[in-house]
C-alpha cells in the first residue's frame, strides 16, 4: 500500500474515530493496547534481539512489561478530550480536540515499546497514526502492531486507525512525514533532522550521553550498583543509560572497588587505547559493538577480561574534545573522570554533554542538597536523575514524576521543540474559550506600575 493510500485511510478513521468514540471507550482502548504488549512480552522481545541482533531479552522483556504498564497508569486518569479544565476564578474553559494524522518514526532500539507509546498517545488523543519503523526492526515493529490491532478490533474501532509501513524505507518515512499532520520521531539524530525540516510540526529527541555526578559521602556500593545496572540495561542501548560518572579523585581507590564488586572490569592502561579503537570508528560510534556484551567487545578489542563481567570502566584522559570516551557509548562501557571539586564535577559534565548530549541527561549520587541544586541547575538537560539508575528512571517513574514515555525531549539545547518527556498533551490542539470574568478585578494604573 502506498503512502497516499495509507493517509487516506488514516484520515477516514480518524475522522469516524472523533466522532464515535467517547472518554471512557478511547481509555479502554488505550489500556488494551498496553495490556496486549506486557502479555506477549516474551514473544516480541525475542522477535526484537533476534531480528536487531542487539540489546538483551530479559531486559527488553522487563522495558515492554514496564513501559506498557506505566504509560497506561500515566494515561488512565487524564482527560483528552472536550472539556478539560475550567477555571472558576477567569472562567477560562480549555477544549481538547486531536491534530489528526501522526507519523510514528520508530529505531531498531526499542522497536517494540516505541511504536506501543506512540500508538497509545494517538489513540487517547483520537488521533490516527501510522508507524514508521526502522527498516532493520520490520519484522518486530510488525507483529506489535499486528497484535494491537488484532487485540482493539474487538471495540470496534474504524479500520485504518493504527498502520504499519510493511516495507519501510527512507524515502516512504520521508513522503509520510510531509504529508501527515504531525510528526513524533524516536531514532538517531539524522532522521529527528528529517522530521524538523519535513514542513509538518514535529517532536524529535536529542542524543544521549548522560554524565554521573558521585559526590563524598555517599554509600559507593550502592551507587555503583544503581550505575552499573544503568549502562547495562539492554546492553546501553537505551539513550537515557549511564555513560561516565565522576568521583572525587581521593575516593578513586572506594569508587573502583566499589564498581569492580558490581561487576565492572576496569581497563588497564596498557589495553585502554584497544578497548576505545573497538567502540570508535573514525570519531563515530562502531555499529559492530552497539548492544553487544563486554565479552563481544573484549574479543574485538582483543583483551581478556574475567567471566562475568557486565560492563568495562575505561579511565579518562581528560574530557570533552581532549578525550574521545568522552562520547556517547551505546554498549556497556562506561567512562571514568575524576575531580578536585564539586565545580570541576560540574565542568566536567557540562563540557562532555557540549561534546555530544546536551540536553538530554544527567545524574547525580549525592545526600547533599545544595549540591544536587547547584549541578542540576548548572547542566544544560531536561532530566536530572538522583540517586537511581539514569536508564529505567528519566524516560517515566511513578515515584519520580516523569511522564512514561520512550521519546524524551531535549529541549533548544539538543535542537529539540520540547525539553520534557513528550506525552499524549502533546498530540493534542487546545481551544481557549475566554470571556470577561466578573470575579476577576482590574487593578488601577497605580496599582500595577508600583
Amino acid at each position: 500500500m502506498t503512502i497516499a493510500e495509507l493517509l487516506v485511510r488514516a484520515r477516514v478513521a480518524q475522522v469516524k474515530f472523533e466522532r464515535d468514540f467517547n472518554q471512557e471507550q478511547v481509555d479502554l482502548i488505550v489500556k488494551e493496547v498496553a495490556k496486549t504488549v506486557y502479555d506477549n512480552a516474551e514473544q516480541l522481545s525475542r522477535l526484537a534481539v533476534d531480528e536487531t541482533e542487539m540489546g538483551v531479552y530479559e531486559d527488553k522483556v522487563a522495558k515492554c512489561k514496564g513501559k506498557s504498564k506505566g504509560i497506561w497508569f500515566d494515561l488512565r486518569d487524564k482527560r483528552s478530550m472536550g472539556v478539560i479544565s475550567h477555571d472558576p476564578i477567569t472562567n477560562l474553559i480549555e477544549i481538547a480536540k486531536p491534530i489528526g494524522v501522526v507519523a510514528g518514526i520508530t529505531p531498531m532500539t526499542n522497536p517494540v515499546v516505541t511504536p506501543m507509546s506512540k500508538i497509545m498517545f494517538a489513540i487517547k488523543t483520537k488521533n490516527a497514526i501510522i508507524i514508521a519503523p526502522h527498516p532493520k526492526a520490520r519484522r518486530c515493529s510488525g507483529l506489535t502492531v499486528e497484535l494491537i490491532n488484532k487485540a482493539i478490533a474487538k471495540f470496534n474501532v474504524p479500520e485504518g486507525l493504527v498502520q504499519f509501513i510493511d516495507e519501510p524505507s527512507i524515502e516512504k518515512t520521508q513522503e509520510l512525514m510531509k504529508a501527515c499532520d504531525v510528526v513524533v520521531a524516536t531514532g538517531g539524530m539524522p532522521m529527528v533532522k528529517s522530521a524538523y525540516s519535513s514542513g509538518k510540526p514535529s517532536y524529535g529527541v536529542g542524543a544521549g550521553n548522560v554524565q554521573v555526578i558521585l559526590d563524598r559521602d555517599i554509600n559507593f556500593t550502592e551507587a555503583a550498583d544503581k550505575v552499573v545496572k544503568g549502562r547495562t540495561f539492554d546492553n546501553g542501548i537505551i539513550c537515557s543509560g549511564e555513560q561516565s560518572f565522576i568521583y572525587q579523585k581521593d575516593d578513586r581507590e572506594a569508587v573502583m572497588a566499589a564498581f569492580t564488586a558490581s561487576g565492572a572490569y576496569i581497563v588497564p592502561e596498557t589495553d585502554r587505547e584497544k578497548v576505545i579503537s573497538a567502540i570508535f570508528e573514525d570519531g563515530h560510534i562502531a555499529r559492530d559493538i552497539v548492544g553487544q556484551f563486554p565479552s563481544v567487545i573484549a574479543k574485538k578489542a582483543g583483551i581478556s577480561i574475567p567471566e562475568n563481567t557486565k560492563v568495562l570502566v575505561v579511565e579518562a584522559h581528560g574530557y570533552g574534545k581532549s578525550d574521545i570516551i568522552s562520547k556517547e557509548k551505546m554498549c556497556p562501557v562506561l567512562a571514568a573522570f575524576p575531580y578536585s571539586t564539586i565545580d570541576e564535577a560540574i565542568t566536567i559534565a557540562k563540557t562532555n554533554l557540549e561534546l555530544e548530549g546536551n540536553g538530554h541527561t544527567a545524574g547525580i549520587h549525592s545526600n547533599n542538597q545544595d549540591h544536587i541544586i547547584k549541578a542540576a541547575t548548572s547542566i544544560s538537560v531536561s532530566r536530572f536523575i538522583v540517586n537511581a539508575p539514569c536508564a529505567t528512571t528519566a524516560g517515566g517513574s511513578i515515584q519520580n514524576g516523569l511522564a512514561f514515555t520512550n521519546t524524551l525531549g531535549c529541549g533548544s539545547w539538543g535542537n529539540n521543540s520540547i525539553s520534557e518527556n513528550f506525552t499524549y498533551k502533546h498530540l493534542l490542539n487546545i481551544t481557549r474559550v475566554a470571556s470577561l470574568s466578573p470575579k476577576v478585578e482590574v487593578p488601577s494604573d497605580e496599582a500595577i506600575w508600583n
